[in-house]
């Protein structure tokens, strides 16, 4: 696995393409004989990695307070310093999710369903690897292992290429990681992380039309959306999270209370958070609800009616509905029954997770079916919009397009499958 220094500044746009198409080639190389490698083996190779990364946590963690510092220095938001931050607690987190990894099923082989035509074909559609996979992301140490060890479960070749700010934590990950996987036999360039921080890699990547099969961003709208406009590989991802959560007019005033304070508060900068609450005009405790939010130091704007209810709460502009905080605000209306508050999300919803508080089953299923996001809830915090907590073991990130994979993208949307046709000799008239 490639754990190289950066290139030297002098480094030419070609010299880039290059380095990119040899990390490519390598990786190719690499994906064919990981996808010959039995569940069992690779699921060996990931649970010595985990230990690997908890044996290398001093260093990992001591290589993590340098680019935190630096991005202290530099005036990262707290949102970006939260996402950049380990810990003991983190660092472990992200070792049990590798072991999780490796417990999970192997998707590749899996059959998908089978059928037999009236002349004898028998035809299968069967799960495998889709190939080489780029990773882009910013200050998130932690994809590096989760990129990773996702890609090499479902048989894939990850190139990652994470941000300027984690780059001293990702190459201490990957060291890690990497001898880990290498005791497992994994091939040595399945994983390789590009040894730049040169922004005209990035472009070189996301051009690399064969050489790479699917791009997946990590980090903030202005990446995604570079990538997404640039990219000639295919691309999965989300741009924004804007996450409502409605608060319905029968719903229980501590569960009410509890899931919008925990949706909003637990972490701010992930994209799971909530960043609009939306109250029913005949929900009975709303200026309660607001209060519990403004008290625990949430930043509260609103429209008139939410004003009204507190006043904490300061005038919102239109921009606040479209706006993802990743931080302590959230915007706040009071609407006139879920259908308006279908209506807002539907035009203000990013399609990742809206969640709706209520204790009428009628109303929920109305909600659950009409939302059309990756992931909607009823009566739980949107804070659980995570892979590991859908019972994934990791996630490579939330999709929240329509095609091939949708909300946390975990094994099976690693894979993709071919059709597998049996024949006694059948010859087509």
């Amino acid at each position: 696995m490639n754990t190289q220094t950066e290139l030297a500044p002098e480094k030419t746009e070609t010299d880039v393409e290059t380095l990119i198409a040899g990390l490519a080639a390598d990786a190719r190389t690499a994906q064919r004989k990981l996808a010959q490698m039995s569940d069992a083996d690779k699921a060996t190779a990931l649970h010595l990695a985990a230990q690997a990364l908890r044996d290398a946590a001093p260093k990992i963690l001591a290589e993590n307070a340098k680019d935190v510092a630096a991005g202290e220095e530099r005036g990262l938001s707290g949102a970006m310093l939260d996402r950049l931050r380990l810990d003991e607690a983190r660092l472990s987190g992200i070792a049990d999710a590798v072991d999780q990894v490796a417990d999970l099923s192997d998707p590749v082989g899996e059959v998908i369903d089978s059928s037999e035509r009236p002349n004898g074909l028998k035809l299968s559609r069967v799960r495998v690897p889709i190939g080489v996979i780029g990773i882009i992301y910013e200050s998130r140490p932690n994809v590096t292992a989760d990129a990773a060890v996702l890609c090499v479960r479902a048989g894939n070749a990850a190139i990652l290429r994470g941000g300027s700010e984690a780059v001293h934590s990702n190459h201490a990950i990957l060291a890690a990681l990497s001898k880990g996987l290498a005791e497992g036999g994994i091939p040595e360039k399945a994983v390789q992380l590009v040894p730049t921080q040169d922004r005209a890699a990035v472009g070189a990547l996301l051009r690399a039309t064969g050489a790479v099969d699917m791009i997946v961003p990590r980090g903030g709208k202005s990446l995604v959306a570079r990538v997404q406009d640039e990219a000639r590989v295919p691309v999965l991802a989300h741009l924004d999270g804007i996450c409502h959560t409605y608060i319905h007019s029968a719903a229980d005033k501590d569960m009410a209370e509890q899931v919008a304070v925990n949706a909003k508060m637990r972490r701010t900068g992930i994209c799971g958070a909530m960043e609009t609450l939306l109250v029913d005009a005949s929900y009975p405790e709303a200026s309660a609800l607001v209060g519990k939010l403004l008290d625990a130091g949430c930043e509260l704007r609103g429209d008139g009616r939410a004003q009204s209810l507190d006043k904490r709460v300061l005038p919102a502009t239109d921009e606040d509905w479209d706006t993802e905080y990743l931080e302590a605000v959230a915007s706040v209306a009071v609407v006139d029954g879920i259908d308006a508050a279908l209506s807002h999300i539907a035009e203000h919803s990013s399609g990742h997770t809206d969640v709706i508080v209520t204790s009428d089953a009628e109303a929920e299923q109305t909600f659950l079916n009409s939302v059309d996001s990756a992931i909607v809830m009823a009566n739980a915090s949107s804070q659980f919009a995570d892979g590991g907590e859908f019972g994934l073991g990791a996630e490579i990130g939330i999709a929240t397009g329509r095609i091939h994979a949708r909300g946390p993208v975990a094994l099976e949307g690693l894979t993709t499958y071919k059709w597998q046709v049996r024949g006694t000799g059948q010859t087509r008239p």
